[in-house]
This record gives structure tokens, sequence and C-alpha cells, in this order.
């Protein structure tokens, strides 16, 4: 797979942050765009990021070597069976969908399974748009490849290798077993923090007590609430057979939950966190990174003049790269704490050395 002409169909925050890392790693690269709004292609055109300034219609992308279907789960499926009549023989077609048993189904009855090869990049943000795109977006990130039952050996082993280059992780699973896990990392805990986000909406005071005392905590677990209604409703339709029967399981635990709540059932109480908080300890220090979940530690921050800054000398002096830095008002800290995030592990291992070392308090969560 010798990539040099890429076309993306959809240019949002995904498809935009792996053009610019495409275009990153080889300016040489000719890529072309279309979008469902005008100006997004000239934005990127004016950004040198693509080769035409107006939007492209699917016969225009005849003469790609790849092509990503960028667009919303049901836009994509269209696009499939636009795109079959006008492609190359060894065009690969990929997406970037956090569901993939729709368009398997899709690409199996439209013959198209020699060209295609799903694809999930496992980062993102509530963030949209290309305004919002970054070519390290997808770094450290787990990058699901779905092949197809007649995808080469190969083609699997240069998409992975490919996949490779944009810095994320690729990680090769059958659509149905990525459906299902997705369903329950990532699909059900969005239901959750929509449902709870509204939860508190109605039943906050006149003078939003509940909205202005929101701390750290709650604000954590609903960040994802902030992402994409139409996006979120189109991932409903798609993976509604799995995302169902998760949350029938989830809904059963929580009654259970509920009901030893009800009973001052200490130990089962006690039985029921200590195996959640132990397995949520097991997991990896975050090899996976979103625009958001980045590397982090919290600081506590003396109240005094130059207090940031000083803290910012000490790690430029290092050359020491930050991600973002702000003060963290209300938040389960009983001091005031500066949150400082940074692009890898190896920055903020640096990072957290260093101000101990200058006698600073270091949280990390």
């Amino acid at each position: 797979m010798n990539f040099q002409k890429i076309g993306f169909i959809g240019l949002g925050l995904i498809g935009g942050s792996i053009a610019e890392k495409i275009k990153s790693n080889d300016p040489s690269t000719k890529l072309y765009a279309s979008a469902n709004r005008s100006s997004t292609v000239a934005e990127a055109y004016r950004a040198g990021l693509i080769e035409n300034s107006e939007p492209l219609s699917p016969s225009d992308f005849s003469d790609c070597d790849l092509i990503f279907l960028c667009a919303p789960v049901e836009s994509n499926l269209a696009y499939l069976r636009r795109l079959k009549p006008v492609i190359k023989e060894n065009c690969c077609i990929t997406d970037v969908g956090s569901t993939k048993s729709q368009i398997h189904e899709e690409v199996i009855r439209l013959g198209m399974e020699k060209n295609f090869i799903g694809g999930h990049p496992m980062t993102g943000s509530e963030k949209t748009g290309l305004a919002n795109a970054n070519e390290r977006l997808l770094e450290n990130a787990y990058y699901i490849i779905t092949p197809t039952a007649a995808t080469p050996e190969s083609d699997i082993a240069q998409f992975r290798a490919f996949v490779s280059s944009l810095g994320s992780i690729p990680l090769i699973l059958s659509y149905e077993t990525h459906d299902y896990a997705t369903a329950a990392i990532s699909h059900l805990p969005h239901m959750i923090a929509f449902s709870l986000v509204n939860l508190v909406r109605q039943s906050d005071t006149a003078d939003e007590t509940l909205k202005t005392i929101a701390a750290g905590g709650f604000k954590d677990i609903t960040r994802i609430a902030s992402s994409s209604p139409v996006m979120w409703q189109n991932i409903c339709s798609s993976n509604r057979r799995q995302l169902l029967l998760l949350m029938d399981r989830y809904m059963e635990m929580f009654q259970k939950l509920r009901e030893d709540i009800a009973g001052d059932r200490t130990e089962a109480l006690i039985d029921c966190f200590t195996a959640a908080k132990d397995y949520r300890d097991s997991f990896a220090v975050p090899g996976v990174r979103s625009a958001d979940r980045c590397y982090e530690l919290f600081v506590d921050l003396a109240d005094e003049t130059g207090g940031i800054a000083t803290i910012a000398i000490i790690l430029a002096f290092q050359q020491i790269s930050i991600k973002n830095i702000g003060i963290i008002h209300n938040r389960e800290f009983e001091d005031g704490v500066l949150r400082i995030a940074f692009y890898d592990e190896e920055a903020l291992v640096h990072a957290q050395e260093l101000l101990l070392r200058h006698s600073y308090v270091i949280h990390r969560r």
C-alpha cells in the first residue's frame, strides 16, 4: 500500500487530525477532501492541508490510493455505495466510525470486502471541527483495525504499519468484538453521562446551586456529555443491539446497588466498591491519550503573586513542554490546585520529580 493520494470524506476533528499528521510525516503526500460545509474545505486549502479549494463529489476520488470515510455512520454507508463504481481496483477504503457492524455488513452486501479495512481511532474530544484538529491527537491512542474476511494479510500488515506511522497503537479485532467492547467502555458511559447531567439539570434549584458547586468528580465523569448530540444519536442507532444489552446489565447492577444501600448491607457495599476500586486501579498508566485525557498532575498552589509563573519557569528551564495549565476552583482537594497537563508520560514523570525537589505538593489521580 503506497498511499500517495489520500481522500477524506468529512474533515472534522478526527479526519483533520489524521490529515495533519499525514502531511507532517510526508509533505509530498497529496490530500483531497470533501465536507458538508464548503468553508471547511476552503479553510483546509488555505492552510495548505489539501489540494482542492472546493468540495468534491465521490467521483473525484477515483484516483485515490486510500479514502477515509469520516462522516457520521449513516452517511458513510451512502458514500460507500457512491464510491463503489468509481474507485480503482487497488484502492483501500477505511472509516473512523466508533461502530463497525453496520458498515461491515454494507461492505459485504456491496461486495467490497477486498477494498475495505475498518478503523476506529480511540481518541477524541468534546470539541469538534477542523479548527480543533491536532496532529498529536492520535499519539499513543489505540487505533482499532477491523479487516474483512477477504482482506489479504499483506494489506493488513501494511495498514497496521500506516496506523503506527500516525503515532497510534494498532489493535486488530473483528467488527463484532469491536462493537461489544466499545459499547461497554465508551457508548454506555456516554449514556450514563448524558443521563446524569440531565438528572442534575432537572433537579437543580432556581438559583442553580447544583450547577454552581459541581466539583471535580462530577465534571470528570460528565465531561463526555459535551460531545456532539447528532454523532451520539447515530451511534445509538448503529450499535443499538450491543448498547441495549449492556444497558440492561448495568441497570441490573445499579438496582442491586440500590437494594444494598436501602438495606444498609455494609459488607455488600464494601465488596462492590472494593471490586471496582481494585479493577480500576489495575488499569495501566495512561497509554491512550485523547485531546483532554492527557498526562496530568495537580500541584498545591500558594496564594501569592507569581506562583504560576514560578512553576512554569521551573519546567521551561528543563525544556518540559506544557500542554495545558489552569487553576482548579471546585474539586476534591481542600486547597487551591494547579492542573498541569503534558503531552507524554516522560514529561509528566520528569515534571513531577522536578517539582517535588522544589518542595511542591503533588497530587496524581
